[in-house]
């Protein structure tokens, strides 16, 4: 079975509206949509915005479907002058910029799990590829394969974007990624995050997110389409 998680519901719709016969099963007030793409079992979920929200989500997916892996979908912001609006980034790696240990002398994004500590959360190398793979018949479409950093906040201003962009060397910020790839890393289950660039590396507003959100949204989907076309 693939899992998708995304953060918004315009973006699962788009997934729930390919399937055959779904089914729905609703889960601490999150609804599981499953069914068949394909003649593949998918299942899907809005999670929310942020990272518990998604962490959550994640977790019921894995403990009650059982996804051979998860793919968490959805919109991003760009942290570089060379990725614009429109572009695809795919996850090599995630991190959470918000994780601040730093005043204990920690580094910068480091979590601290029970018995180890890290900063990134490898993302599947057969999924990315294959993720890949689905974006090539996009026209006029940049896929750039990048480390994804996930914080707690919406990050509009180009100074606070350079910020996280030095300090990861992230190519691109959103807010439930990095959540998704935790829980997966911690639970064994392959992940990666695919996003479509929703806003610039420039100075943005929340009203321009919302403008482009629906464009971003739907390139999503048609690549979501084609991989599990082709998966």
């Amino acid at each position: 079975m693939i899992g998708f998680i995304c953060a918004l519901d315009i973006e699962v719709n788009g997934i729930k509206n390919m399937m055959e016969s779904p089914k729905q099963k609703t889960i601490a007030k999150t609804t599981y949509t499953s069914g068949k793409i394909f003649g593949k079992e998918v299942v899907c979920c809005e999670c929310g915005v942020g990272k518990v929200n998604a962490a959550m989500s994640t977790q019921i997916m894995i403990d009650t479907f059982s996804p051979d892996f998860i793919i968490n979908s959805g919109i991003a912001g760009s942290l570089s002058k060379e990725i614009a609006i429109g572009d695809i980034v795919i996850s090599k790696d995630c991190v959470q910029h918000d994780y601040d240990g730093t005043e204990m002398g920690d580094p910068l994004g480091e979590i601290w799990f029970c018995d180890e500590r890290r900063i990134d959360l490898p993302a599947d190398k057969i999924l990315v590829e294959k993720l890949n793979k689905a974006c090539q018949s996009l026209q006029d479409t940049n896929i750039i394969i990048g480390r994804i950093a996930t914080g707690d906040t919406f990050v509009a201003s180009r100074n606070r974007r350079t910020k996280i962009a030095d300090a990861f060397s992230a190519i691109a910020c959103e807010m439930e990624g990095g959540a998704v790839a935790q829980v997966c890393y911690r639970n064994s289950t392959p992940f990666a995050v695919l996003r479509c660039i929703s806003d610039d590396f420039n100075e943005n507003e929340f009203i321009d997110f919302l403008k482009f959100r629906e464009i971003a949204a739907n390139k999503t989907i048609s690549i979501v389409e084609n991989f599990i076309k082709n998966y």
